[in-house]
């Protein structure tokens, strides 16, 4: 079963780790300096917040896949979109080590598309680049 992922861009990490933490009513399952992040399963939705983003806001939207097959379905279901995807194989973001396929959809929103392999001690050991014109939160590769 895939879970939906929502990245968030904060402002003030601790006010948004209260407030989503009481809205959730689940403290985070992850927590560092600059990120936070929920595993929820009622939402099932992965909700992460940092100070990463260039402007405070939805960063990016996503569905988490909990196999590599489930992943590459996705990957082969945003091929048939007639959208740009650009693949990214052990990526290390977000202190997690995952397989990706990243998007962007018609409104310009990105999308991530991932199946999280194993935890990394940083938040990004790839480069954070841009997406489009914008600084993305997360490591999108250059080609989104």
């Amino acid at each position: 079963m895939k879970r939906f992922h929502v990245h968030v861009a904060v402002h003030d990490l601790r006010q948004s780790i209260r407030f989503y933490s009481s809205l959730f009513g689940a403290a985070p399952s992850v927590t560092k300096d600059d990120y936070a992040k929920w595993m929820l399963d009622d939402p099932r939705v992965n909700f992460a917040v940092s100070t990463r983003g260039a402007k405070a806001g939805l960063d990016h939207l996503g569905l988490q896949a909990e196999t590599g097959a489930e992943l590459e379905e996705i990957g082969s279901r945003l091929a048939q979109a007639d959208v740009s995807v650009a693949p990214q194989k052990g990526a290390a973001c977000c202190y997690a080590k995952s397989d990706k396929y990243w998007t962007i959809d018609p409104q310009g929103i990105a999308w991530e598309s991932f199946h999280t392999l194993d935890s990394v001690p940083v938040y990004g050991g790839d480069t954070a680049i841009k997406a489009g014109e914008r600084k993305a939160a997360c490591c999108a590769p250059a080609a989104v």
